[in-house]
This record gives C-alpha cells, sequence and structure tokens, in this order.
C-alpha cells in the first residue's frame, strides 16, 4: 500500500480536489491519487481556528497536522472580504450569521447589511493564505486575493458561500458580469483566490517533496 506524502490540513473533499489538480505532473514522482490525503484519511484532528487572520488560521491547521502525522501538511484560510464594511465578514465568513458553516444563513445576513449600499460601494475581494508545514519545523505561508463586487440577490447553482453573489472582476469579456455560482468551475478556479495561493504554494511542495529523493527535483 502507498504511504502518503503531503497532508491536505481539511476534510473538504473539494479542497483536495483542487489541490490534487494544481499538484498533477508538476512534482515527480508524486502520486497525487494515492500520496496527496486529506486530514481524515490519516487521523489528523480538526483545528479550532482562533488566529486573528486568515495566515494565522492557515498555519495553526497546518502545523498541527504535521504534528499529527510526521508529514508535511497543506492548509488554508480564506473568506469575503468587503470594502464598506472595513473587510469585514474576513476571517469570520463561514459563520457571520452565528452558526458555522451555514451558506444560506451567512449569505441573507449579508445581503440585509448591504442593503442601502449602492452598486458603485458595493466592491469586495475573497481572500486566502495558504500555508505549508514541514516536519522540520519550515513554514511557508502564500496569499492569493480575487477582487470583485456584490450583486443585491444571489444567482447561480454552482459554488458555495458567498459565490452566487459575488461577480469576479477578471472574467472573460464572454462570462463579464456572471457570479462565481454562474461561471465554469474551471474558470473559477484559474481565477480565485485558493487557486492563486495554492498555486504559489506549489513551488515550495515540489522542493520539500523533492528534497533528498533520488530522481526527483
Amino acid at each position: 500500500m502507498t504511504s502518503p506524502r503531503l497532508v491536505l490540513a481539511s476534510h473538504n473533499q473539494g479542497k483536495l480536489r483542487e489541490l490534487r489538480e494544481l499538484l498533477r505532473d508538476r512534482v515527480e514522482g508524486l502520486d497525487v491519487e494515492t500520496e496527496v490525503v486529506d486530514a481524515g484519511a490519516v487521523g489528523a484532528p480538526d483545528v479550532t481556528e482562533t488566529g486573528v487572520s486568515f495566515a494565522e488560521n492557515s498555519l495553526l491547521k497546518a502545523r498541527a497536522v504535521t504534528r499529527a502525522t510526521g508529514l508535511p501538511a497543506v492548509a488554508d484560510d480564506s473568506g469575503l472580504c468587503v470594502d464598506v464594511m472595513n473587510g469585514a465578514p474576513g476571517i469570520f465568513s463561514a459563520r457571520w450569521s452565528g452558526r458555522h458553516g451555514d451558506d444560506a444563513a451567512n449569505l441573507e445576513l449579508l445581503l440585509a447589511q448591504l442593503e442601502d449600499v449602492p452598486e458603485e460601494h458595493r466592491g469586495a475581494r475573497f481572500r486566502c493564505a495558504a500555508s505549508l508545514a514541514l516536519p522540520g519545523g519550515e513554514e511557508r505561508v502564500e496569499h492569493g486575493e480575487m477582487p470583485g463586487s456584490l450583486l443585491r440577490a444571489p444567482r447561480g447553482t454552482g459554488g458555495f458561500g458567498y459565490d452566487p453573489i459575488f461577480v469576479p472582476a477578471e472574467l472573460p469579456v464572454d462570462l463579464a458580469g456572471r457570479t462565481a455560482a454562474e461561471v465554469p468551475p474551471e474558470v473559477k478556479n484559474a481565477l480565485s483566490h485558493r487557486g492563486r495561493a495554492l498555486e504559489a504554494l506549489v513551488p515550495h511542495v515540489r522542493r520539500a517533496l523533492g528534497a533528498g529523493s533520488e530522481g526527483r527535483e
């Protein structure tokens, strides 16, 4: 049986798929289907996000999984930052309504809070910090951002969280004006805050997994 070489400090299968695709064919000798696993596959515990920034929460998760498994770990923390709300919900995005992971309630509350805000002031951005923690204590954090604006009502059935009200600013011309829940997943992933942060982390993962391994970079 193949042993894991890299752990994603999350139980989210969507994030695991995204990480595998970013690493596919980019780390010589790494089988992303069997050697890149999520925290549940190695019995790593959930980690309470007690940090005051995306970077702190991301590192908390990566460190905990590395300590628990003795393996390199990748983690991320992300959220929606609204300009007129001084960056809120920010690190509280997933529990903005008071109950963690209730996407519908979070969305409803945010729209109510922005009800009187005109279109020209509805700017926002998704932000992400992605971390790599190694058993020897080395750590790396990379950041990604996706700017855009917020609608007054949800549109689209794809994505999750605040995607149905978020219109990315950098969409291709033929998709301009669509929400992150309306664009094809490959388009969203190419522009996304998480994709950009993880993309910046890939060279460090490559070096960490390749170091000291014969035939690898």
